[in-house]
């Protein structure tokens, strides 16, 4: 009996404030989620997490929700114009997708004070009302991790000071320590960011991804509005809620060599060929066809992006002096010239531009692939080989 009124008086003393102040008892938390093996996994994820112990909800905000099935997705994606939203789910069922995916989950929970945390609670409510949840996405300036970061900034009553980022880091170079083990999207990828994406960028941009917040929440503080202390820690404990399932797991199944080991051996095969075809007098165009139907198709997507796409980082793409649609136009009238023996003007041009690439490429204020520097090789091959067999074919019909 003893017994069963001291538990009785201890749920009473937990219930009595908050039944006196008219609120609920409310713990809110930062959720980070570990990159997964697929492409859309490879940088993880970030989420909030509001538990009521009063009403007894647990439910998880995440600002990463995206339809498939929206008109035109794919156009509207590679345009910059994909609208993300707000949803919310048990946290019973995010725990259960991230277990399933084998990705762990660490939980910050964040120290606020009690104005502080029902008005965030008050705001991602009002946040996933329909009018108010959907936004426009944009990857690196405003995505799930940085709506998370600012839902949070936006509640508390002091001002939080973060450490500093990394120095000298790049949106590329961060971009690239989460694809490096996957080269061919790391180079896919590579290809689309312009010379924005090289620009020295400061610690709150770096928060565009989740773990970099996550390290720089843990050394985060907040200057006043903390009650008795005017500066606080913005994160009270950290732990892992849900350990990482993914070791021994090996990437799925892909192209066996990587892109420079690729771009090397075409060189190769390239040069090879071409020294046979110098020595007979000869040209097999089916190679340029296939060099330059490659180069025209890459160009496409490269000039798309830098002409019509509002993606910040994708208009300064100085790639676009090389990948550009022109060799499809082009390459009839190449074939042609090949096939007749004549000098074709489009190979002189080529020479010139190609040459001027290769040489002078360290110097362009962006990043270029060696992959791509290696392209622009096969690709001054061949027209060095169709201007000198043009060439001779031209003397030998003149000495007649």
């Amino acid at each position: 009996m003893r017994y069963r009124f001291i538990l009785t008086l201890v749920c009473l003393c937990a219930w009595w404030p908050s039944v006196l102040v008219g609120r609920d008892s409310l713990q809110i938390s930062l959720l980070t989620c570990a990159p997964g093996q697929q492409v859309y996994e490879l940088f993880g994820h970030t989420a909030i997490r509001c538990r009521n112990f009063t009403k007894g909800t647990d439910l998880v905000y995440n600002y990463g929700v995206f339809d498939f099935d929206t008109p035109n997705f794919v156009m509207r994606f590679v345009r910059g114009e994909t609208d993300y939203e707000l949803g919310v789910v048990p946290f019973r069922y995010f725990e259960r997708e991230y277990a399933l995916r084998g990705s762990s989950v660490k939980e910050q929970v964040l120290k606020l004070n009690d104005e502080e945390m029902h008005f965030l609670d008050s705001l991602l409510r009002d946040n996933y009302l329909p009018e108010n949840r959907v936004y426009r996405y944009n990857y690196f300036y405003d995505n799930c991790t940085s709506r998370a970061r600012d839902r949070i900034e936006d509640a508390l009553q002091g001002r939080v000071v973060y450490p500093p980022g990394v120095k000298n880091a790049t949106f590329r170079s961060w971009v690239h320590q989460y694809t490096k083990n996957h080269p061919w999207t790391d180079f896919g990828i590579s290809l689309c960011l312009g010379a924005e994406a090289d620009r020295p960028i400061d610690g709150r941009s770096q928060m565009f991804l989740p773990d970099n917040l996550r390290q720089a929440m843990n050394h985060a503080t907040v200057h006043g509005g903390g009650g008795d202390s005017a500066i606080r820690k913005l994160v009270k404990s950290e732990t892992e809620i849900l350990p990482s399932m993914q070791e021994g797991v090996e990437e799925g199944a892909s192209f066996p060599l990587t892109p420079m080991q690729t771009a090397l051996a075409v060189l190769a095969l390239v040069v090879v060929c071409s020294l046979w075809e110098w020595k007979r007098r000869r040209v097999w165009w089916g190679i340029d066809v296939c060099l330059f139907f490659l180069q025209g198709v890459a160009g496409c997507v490269v000039a798309f992006l830098f002409f019509f796409s509002v993606h910040p980082t994708v208009g300064s793409n100085y790639l676009l002096l090389l990948l550009n649609p022109l060799p499809l136009i082009a390459l009839p009238w190449m074939v042609f010239c090949v096939r007749r023996g004549k000098k074709c003007p489009y190979d002189v041009a080529n020479v010139a531009i190609l040459t001027l690439f290769i040489l002078f490429f360290p110097l362009i204020p962006q990043k270029i692939s060696l992959v791509v520097v290696s392209l622009a090789l096969n690709l001054l091959v061949r027209s060095v080989l169709h201007l000198a067999v043009a060439r001779v074919k031209g003397g030998i019909v003149a000495n007649k």
